[in-house]
């Protein structure tokens, strides 16, 4: 085991940044987003991938015809897998954002006809689970790794996010009724449990701050308090306890272990309550397992769990490219937990990697047609990749849908005494600090431009702070820790002015806080200059040894075989590269894209023979690939020449 900084020095450390009250989000429900970049994805996923997910989950796929089997009383057999039943409420989840985005009557007409025979096939006790409703149903509740408690944590959260769109309560009863049936059983019930996949931590802290019966924050606590305790007999067969997270206490673990969604989803779960219950245990475990993750265990992307095998992590600085696993689920599961950490501190590094999670880890899983999808996103490939319409295990079509709907949810918070700006997504919408209804607007071209423009609306003037990201990357610190690296300093001048005036506001935990008493009008603007920047990494990521990553702003790019004739191999970086940078209009749907000169390689006339050559290389955003076929691609350039590969052809 890795050797980890006491906990108790943590907890003091802990203490002064904790001792404020937590951050409220603000809904993606209550906000337009009018940004230049999200709102076509936005429409996309509310067209193309919501019309996937209906046609895979309804017709295509018997998710849905599994509950049909128990409303109808057929006799059949459950078809599929045990936790099939997740991506009907997944989808479920991602049309309620979208509805409440594009209203579309007939996307909520299957929405409620789904809902309905969900609804009808579920047992007067609350019980609902077609794999055993439809099977041996005298095994329910006998094996944590059949992903009952799974299920039904996504059924909460699509019914939560059913009623916030549509104000309809039909799924939420149905929910409730499934989730006072678990409470019974288990914690009420005093029997030993814990779920084989984290999901319900999170999803009851959702259900508890829509009902306000504490009964669902409860039973989420207890979830939690599960693990560690030796409950899971482990067989011979490969997985052990580091797998769930059950080698220890929630509250004593220090370091990430295993399935890195399940982890994810388990500390998300546990951040919610640190938050709800002032639990500074939790809070101090959090904040160590999240360093443990950032400062050792994450992609330049913001992707996460490098091993396949475990779908997880494996040990400190193993990063590899090319056989980098790093599920899409897993991204969206680090944009869930960093929202927490930032709402429990209100630190802007968590969204410093929220931000590079969600621009880069997350969002390359979805492709630009919005129809196709990765699991897994390497940083490297030959050609061998590409992306599908659909997978065995769905999780992640979903996953993405519903986090690209909901991304309103993570632009803004608030406190009692002010407004926090964390992404920069062009929106407007009133919200309330303290007794005060302010209406704002958000305007900018991020993440193309680094320009932003905020106009404050209060209803009558009043004093409050608003407080305003200033990303890591426009600091010269890519990521929180030593990860990684800016190769040089670029310091470019940060700029603030109100009403056209310049101003240099106070700087607290990674925001600039403007305190002032606010009237209609009022306008703030800033401006963080973005320059290419070359990437170098920890020197002990050995995979990385002599290669450079390059970003923009928030973005990672890649070098992509389809923009440089067929080949992303070829070339190596030479010292002081000059970067062009151009937005076009034409490419993947509008980008900026950067060029630059490289040494080329080829063979010369005898297999010992190496040509050298000056060649233009382009690269492009790295959440874009894969969107013109598989062909070969790499994020880490190399600087040297790190190997050769026999091409007969070539």
């Amino acid at each position: 085991m890795r050797n980890r900084i006491a906990i108790f020095w943590i907890v003091m450390l802990w203490q002064p940044i904790f001792g404020q009250e937590p951050l409220q989000g603000v809904s993606f429900s209550s906000l337009t987003i009018t940004d230049h970049f999200w709102r076509p994805r936005l429409q996309t996923v509310a067209t193309n991938t919501l019309d996937a997910c209906i046609t895979q989950t309804g017709i295509k796929t018997p998710r849905i015809r599994n509950f049909e089997k128990i409303v109808n009383q057929t006799g059949e057999k459950h078809e599929g897998i045990y936790y099939d039943d997740s991506d009907v409420y997944k989808a479920l989840e991602a049309i309620a954002y979208s509805l409440k985005n594009f209203p579309d009557k007939k996307l909520e007409e299957t929405a409620d006809r789904w809902i309905d025979v969900i609804s009808k096939a579920q047992l007067p006790d609350g019980y609902l689970n077609t794999y055993y409703q439809l099977g041996d149903f005298s095994k329910r509740w006998t094996d944590i790794e059949k992903h009952e408690d799974y299920n039904a944590g996504h059924l909460i959260e699509a019914a939560v996010a059913y009623h916030h769109a549509t104000g309809k309560d039909r799924l939420l009863q149905t929910a409730i009724r499934f989730t006072n049936h678990i409470d019974s059983t288990f914690r009420l019930g005093n029997k030993p449990w814990f779920s084989g996949h984290q999901e319900i931590e999170l999803a009851l802290v959702k259900l508890y701050d829509v009902t306000k019966n504490d009964r669902y924050l409860k039973l989420s606590e207890w979830y939690l308090q599960q693990r560690g305790k030796g409950y899971y007999t482990y067989g011979a067969n490969w997985i052990t306890p580091d797998y769930w997270q059950d080698l220890k206490q929630v509250h004593e673990q220090t370091e990430i272990t295993g399935h890195a969604v399940r982890a994810m989803y388990q500390y998300t779960g546990a951040a919610d309550v640190a938050g709800v219950m002032n639990n500074k245990q939790y809070a101090a475990a959090m904040r160590a397992v999240w360093e443990d993750v950032v400062y050792r265990n994450l992609y330049i992307t913001g992707g996460i769990g490098s091993s396949g095998r475990n779908e997880g992590f494996s040990i400190d600085y193993d990063l590899p490219n090319m056989n980098a696993y790093c599920e899409t689920c897993a991204s969206v599961g680090m944009v869930f937990w960093n929202q927490r950490m930032n709402r429990l501190s209100g630190d802007s590094k968590f969204i410093d990697v929220l931000e590079r999670s969600l621009y880069n880890g997350a969002l390359s899983g979805l492709s630009l047609s919005g129809d196709r999808f990765f699991y897994g996103n390497p940083l490297a490939s030959f050609g061998t990749h590409a992306r599908r319409e659909w997978f065995g295990t769905a999780c992640c079509p979903s996953n993405i849908a519903r986090l690209t709907a909901s991304v309103g949810d993570y632009i803004y918070a608030t406190s009692a005494a002010g407004l926090w700006i964390n992404l920069f997504i062009a929106s407007k919408t009133t919200i309330a600090i303290g007794k005060q209804s302010v209406a704002i607007q958000l305007e900018t071209n991020y993440p193309w431009e680094g320009k932003g423009k905020l106009t404050v609306n209060p209803e009558k003037k009043g004093m409050f702070d608003i407080h305003i990201r200033i990303p890591g990357w426009a600091q010269n610190n890519p990521v929180p820790g030593d990860l990684y690296r800016f190769k040089e300093d670029h310091l470019a001048s940060i700029s603030f002015k109100i009403n056209g005036k310049a101003i240099a506001p106070e700087r607290i935990n990674g925001y600039a806080v403007i305190r002032r008493s606010w009237q209609k009008g009022d306008v703030v603007e800033w401006d963080f200059p973005m320059v290419v920047k070359e990437v170098v990494s920890h020197e002990q990521v050995k995979q990385n040894t002599d290669r450079i990553a390059l970003q923009r702003g928030p973005l990672v790019y890649c070098v992509e075989g389809a923009d440089n004739g067929g080949k992303a191999w070829d070339f190596i970086v030479p010292d002081s590269t000059s970067y062009k940078t151009e937005f076009k209009t034409d490419l993947l749907g509008g980008v900026v894209a950067i060029t630059f000169e490289a040494q080329a390689l080829k063979g010369g006339d005898s297999p010992t023979d190496v040509v050298h050559y000056t060649k233009i290389i382009t690269a492009i955003p790295y959440y874009a690939w894969n969107n013109r076929g598989a062909n070969e691609m790499q994020v880490w350039l190399p600087k040297k020449v790190k190997e050769v590969r026999i091409n007969p052809e070539n």
